[in-house]
């Protein structure tokens, strides 16, 4: 991390706005966003695969830095791995090798367990609206920033990654029992949930996908829908596809080096912090726009689309949800968590986000 002392910055200019009203007259120019003023500051952070929707948030953090300190705090966003692996990231947060990276639960479940709660089959989560409001309030809570701190790190905001549904090649499971000897990438929740329906789940991280898919070490893929499928290029290898199973979703919150976050003026922290509202925006408006342009897109491509009546998914929920909760219950106090604090915490949260959102 770079860090040193920088002249003060003027006040920013005002923004002149270009026009005239209806009697001819100039009307007063709106002040810009005012600078935050402080030293030279810059960090790294560690992404993997290329830029999408799942990293517009990212690129946001980056670009609200940038303008808001007039250049004195920057972070570079390292796409395709350039610093680490996916898997390691979280290793290299606490080495202090990076100040900021993209953690993913299900990755490394054992050493962020806390977080991979969100990552369950089926929670009654309704929108991104309740996820985004959900994640937050599960980072703020003691146990996870425990076990956070345990890695030197901090879980600043979520990346709202949507439900997962699958893609794959071969027979279709257009009902449950064709779940039987599927070999598909489902981590964490989702691949509990498919070997119960007797599929052998398979983990592994999402630039790995492509070509374990294109060798035929797997049948099917289980991801983010829409926007995953299509930045890995899944269709490509793919003859069917899911669009309702709604089967749960990665957590993969951006997350700081605490020696780092606490290395920064309170104004840096504070322009972070303040910006997290418009960084969920910005996510959502980026998911938004990929489903936008990728569902009609999957709608025409020959692919066969597979949508769950009401009864295969009130089964399904019945098989893979509650027997997987309560599994993830007793692993997780055995690794000396609490989960089922954790767990209430979460149905209780969401449940009453519902109602709101």
């Amino acid at each position: 991390m770079m860090y040193s002392s920088s002249r003060v910055l003027p006040q920013a200019v005002l923004a002149i706005w270009v026009g005239v009203t209806g009697m001819g007259m100039m009307p007063s120019p709106a002040p810009a966003a005012e600078i935050v003023e402080g030293p030279k500051v810059s960090w790294n952070l560690s992404s993997y695969g290329n830029p999408r929707a799942f990293t517009k948030g990212l690129d946001a953090l980056s670009s609200i830095v940038d303008k808001r300190t007039g250049g004195n705090f920057t972070i570079k966003v390292h796409y395709g791995e350039a610093l680490s692996k996916v898997r390691e990231n979280l290793d290299g947060i606490k080495m202090g090798a990076f100040e900021a990276a993209i953690v993913c639960g299900a990755y490394h479940p054992n050493k962020t367990s806390t977080i991979t709660v969100l990552e369950l089959p089926f929670l009654p989560i309704k929108n991104a609206d309740v996820m985004q409001r959900l994640e937050q309030a599960l980072f703020n809570h003691p146990a996870v920033v425990k076990d956070a701190a345990r890695w030197n790190a901090k879980f600043l905001y979520a990346t709202l990654v949507p439900q997962n549904e699958l893609m794959g090649k071969g027979k279709a499971p257009n009902t449950l029992s064709n779940f039987k000897g599927l070999r598909v990438r489902a981590v964490s929740g989702l691949g509990r949930a498919m070997k119960r329906l007797g599929a052998v789940p398979m983990s592994m991280p999402s630039p790995e996908i492509y070509q374990a898919m294109q060798s035929g070490a797997l049948d099917a893929v289980g991801l983010g829908f829409s926007y995953a499928f299509i930045s890995f290029k899944i269709p490509e290898l793919s003859t069917w596809y899911t669009d309702n199973l709604k089967a749960g979703a990665g957590s993969c919150p951006t997350t700081v080096n605490l020696d780092a976050w606490n290395a920064l003026p309170a104004q840096y922290q504070k322009l972070i912090e303040d910006s997290i509202p418009e960084i969920y925006e910005t996510l959502k408006a980026g998911y938004r726009a990929a489903d936008e342009k990728n569902i009609p897109m999957l709608k025409t491509s020959g692919l066969e689309r597979i949508h769950y009546s009401e009864k295969q998914l009130t089964e399904l929920r019945k098989l893979a949800a509650g027997p997987v909760w309560e599994q993830w219950v007793k692993d997780a106090t055995a690794e000396g968590i609490p989960g089922r604090e954790l767990l209430d915490f979460v149905l209780k949260t969401a449940n009453e986000l519902n109602k709101k959102y």
